[in-house]
């Protein structure tokens, strides 16, 4: 994949540098300094943030990818391309300010279930919703010159570790709660400054807009576009977040921040896609542009095997060591609720993440304005099953309704890709993939009957023996399945990577 590898490569270090600042922060020093109702509430403030921001972005990450190729021209500095990027979003920023501003109050509402505390915190959505559209803006515009890696380290871990600083000081009480929320939005500020000069660093951004390169056919289409995106953004960025709601407002915070720690163990498996996705949808988007399907076919079958292959390793170590890890984290036995949840989801994540790459081949497609359809009916799906499932089961219902609305999305969406477009992201070589894992499930469920107990009393403390058998049986199984994957030549690229990493051994 050549420069695609490359910067995935390092953007996949740089996210699992943030992963391991992450598990610390999110399992070892929130759940001891914050209480289950305090997690749950700040996820809640960031989660409608977000949500805010990727309204407000008027589809720009979309349609800066799709109309990029059109613009790109290294001696006019992109005819100012970028000054697009910068314009667009403040102008959704300022209508969605006025919007949220119009439903405060039922927002509010709807998450006073327990508690009043939501109505406290609800105008820092404002500032935070702001610094998140342009981290996302600066960050786009990055991967549209192949340099993801700072802006990928910036996002992935420079924000983990001011989450480490804020809890720390949080829980040695040099912050009351307020603090912590004023913190989160400092912090994300900074970023939003730092990606800014990286931006203007690379000196081939130019933000004064060359009006005359865009032809009014040009214009029109990407109005069209722009509205197009915006209403899919309604239904594209409230998907993931269904559940969270759904689970605060019916629930309350407590099993709101059981559930956040369940959604944060998942997202594991879909780490590697950050980067591998980031970096690959310049490339389809060229390749869509020029009508090139065979190497947008080859592109997402690459992208998909990748992720697929990291996902699951991902997913059978987080499920193989599930109980230990809940034995590990401070009050594990109240986290200890969600241990299903982290299931469903992880499971979710998984078909989410290896699949999703079709989601792009469409966006730069012909046909893109069918990916409104399919987002509705997600968005149908998973608003109709979250209100179903959460009543009768909470969080796990919140959990199997979001992996159930995927599951029947893809499959109606694969479908229409293959038909219209003739992509579609399987290949043999996933066999062999899921084969291995499978086995390796099975040689796990023996070594927890016959070797685990053992272990487990080895010292006077049960849990010093597990900690020596989950590092222990981890590492056997990964090297041994990628060992397996390296003979059957799944992946030229995993091999190539081995093979260096031997040499130097």
């Amino acid at each position: 994949m050549g420069i695609v590898a490359r910067q995935s490569i390092k953007g996949t270090i740089a996210t699992y540098i943030g992963v391991a600042v992450g598990i610390v922060t999110t399992f070892f020093i929130q759940t001891k300094a914050l209480e289950p109702e305090q997690i749950g509430l700040i996820d809640v403030l960031l989660q409608c943030a977000l949500l805010f921001s990727g309204l407000a972005q008027l589809g720009t990450n979309s349609s800066a990818m799709r109309y990029y190729p059109f613009f790109k021209d290294e001696e006019h500095r992109d005819h100012g391309f970028f000054g697009w990027t910068l314009l667009v979003p403040f102008v959704g920023f300022i209508v969605f300010l006025l919007v949220f501003l119009l439903f405060k109050d039922n927002v509010v509402t709807f998450f006073s279930k327990d508690s009043s505390r939501f109505g406290e915190y609800v105008n820092f959505v404002i500032p935070l919703a702001f610094f998140m559209l342009y981290i996302s803006v600066f960050e786009t515009n990055s991967n549209l010159l192949l340099r993801i890696v700072l802006p990928k380290f910036i996002r992935e871990v420079g924000l983990r570790v001011a989450t480490l600083a804020v809890y720390l000081l949080y829980f040695y009480k040099v912050l009351d709660f307020d603090g912590v929320i004023i913190a989160f939005c400092v912090f994300y500020g900074l970023a939003t400054l730092i990606n800014v000069a990286y931006l203007l660093s690379l000196k081939r951004v130019s933000f004064k807009i060359d009006w005359q390169h865009v032809s009014p056919q040009l214009r029109r289409d990407f109005l069209f576009y722009t509205l197009f995106m915006l209403t899919a953004a309604l239904a594209g960025n409230l998907i993931p977040m269904l559940s969270k709601f759904f689970v605060a407002g019916m629930t309350g915070f407590h099993l709101a921040g059981v559930f956040t720690i369940a959604t944060n163990i998942a997202a594991l498996v879909e780490m590697p896609y950050r980067s591998l996705g980031a970096i690959s949808r310049p490339h389809i988007s060229e390749a869509m542009a020029k009508r090139d399907v065979p190497t947008a076919d080859a592109l997402c079958k690459n992208v998909a095997l990748h992720q697929f292959i990291a996902g699951t390793f991902v997913f059978f170590l987080i499920w193989i060591n599930i109980d230990f890890l809940f034995d590990l984290l401070p009050n594990g036995e109240v986290y200890r609720l969600g241990k299903w949840a982290v299931l469903f989801l992880a499971l979710g994540r998984l078909v989410y993440s290896t699949l999703a790459v079709t989601t792009t081949v469409l966006s730069y497609s012909k046909y893109y304005y069918y990916s409104l359809l399919f987002t509705l009916l997600l968005a149908g799906l998973s608003l109709l099953l979250n209100r179903w499932l959460v009543p009768k089961w909470d969080i796990n219902g919140g959990a199997l309704a979001s992996v159930l609305s995927y599951v029947v999305y893809f499959i109606l969406l694969l479908a229409f890709i293959k038909w219209k477009i003739g992509v579609q992201p399987f290949s043999l070589k996933m066999m062999p993939v899921l084969l291995t894992i499978l086995v390796l499930f099975g040689l796990n469920w023996a070594w927890t009957v016959f070797l685990t107990p053992w272990f487990a009393g080895l010292f006077g403390k049960p849990l010093y023996g597990l900690l020596i058998d989950a590092l222990l049986k981890s590492a056997l199984f990964v090297v041994l399945g990628l060992g397996v994957l390296y003979k059957l030549k799944v992946s030229q690229s995993i091999n190539d990577l081995i093979d260096r990493l031997l040499k130097r051994s």
